[in-house]
Parts: structure tokens; C-alpha cells; sequence
């Protein structure tokens, strides 16, 4: 099996972004605050690592297409929007999450921050699915960049 290296790599970081999520969730029930609030810190940076090299790739070498049977097309496109609303969602709530905790605003904090947990493992699930269709189960399909779609070189 031959998976791209960027691809691979940026879904470690969700991945691992999830992990400290489920973490922190574990040490705040326990009561440990500073090391509650290191762990979502770590999160957070796991999850803009995510970011940065997925917009950068996806800008200079572009998204890969669906390569899996025309017939399962449709779902993985359905399934891939899904997780496109999870992933944004997620991240809107992480951020505000983050600031009210920081901000000490933890009423506010402790009502947000299940539910964006949630949303986070659920978009980090959506995200190895998306991966594994186009890399693992489906040999990927073209791979066109931003740059070359707009100005066409």
C-alpha cells in the first residue's frame, strides 16, 4: 500500500488532536485544571498543524478527487460534506471554547465544551473515513491544485 506522505501526516495531527480532546475531557472530570488546560492547548495546536498543511497543500498540489466506483460517487460526496460541516463547526467551536476558557469565563466554558468535544471526535472520525477512502480502500483519484485550476499552470 502506497499513501501520500502530506495526507497521511495531517490526519496523525486530527487524529492526535482528538486524543488530547478525550485527554483533557479525562483531567478536567479529575479536576486537574493546569493539566486540563495544557492538553486542550495541545489540541488546539494539533488540530492548526492539521490546518496549515492541509490549506497548504491543498493550494499548491491541490485536492484529491474520489477514486473509488462511480456508483459509491455520490455517497462519498454526501459523507465529504458532512464532514466539511463538522470540521467547521468543530473548529468555530473550539475557538470560542478555548477563549472562554482562557478568558475565565467557565460557566460558559463547561456548558460549550462537551458539545464541542463531540463535534470534534466526530469530525475526527469523519476524517480518517475520508482518508481511508481516498488513500487506503480506493486508489486516489487526480489530484489538481488551486493554482493550476485558477491561472491554469
Amino acid at each position: 500500500m502506497n499513501v501520500p506522505f502530506l495526507p497521511t501526516v495531517s490526519t496523525f495531527f486530527i487524529v492526535l488532536s482528538a486524543i488530547f480532546v478525550a485527554i483533557g475531557w479525562k483531567l478536567i472530570r479529575e479536576r486537574k485544571i493546569d493539566a486540563h488546560k495544557k492538553m486542550m492547548i495541545a489540541a488546539a495546536v494539533s488540530a492548526v498543524i492539521f490546518f496549515i498543511i492541509y490549506a497548504s497543500r491543498t493550494i499548491i498540489i491541490g485536492n484529491t478527487a474520489f477514486g473509488g466506483p462511480d456508483h459509491l460517487k455520490v455517497y462519498y460526496t454526501v459523507f465529504l460534506v458532512f464532514h466539511i460541516i463538522l470540521a467547521t463547526t468543530g473548529a468555530v467551536f473550539g475557538v470560542v471554547t478555548i477563549n472562554w476558557g482562557l478568558k475565565n469565563k467557565l460557566d460558559k466554558h463547561r456548558k460549550i465544551g462537551p458539545v464541542t468535544s463531540i463535534i470534534w471526535f466526530f469530525t475526527a472520525l469523519t476524517g480518517i473515513a475520508v482518508y481511508l477512502l481516498l488513500y487506503v480502500f480506493f486508489e486516489g483519484g487526480e489530484t489538481t491544485s488551486m493554482i493550476k485550476a485558477i491561472l491554469g499552470f
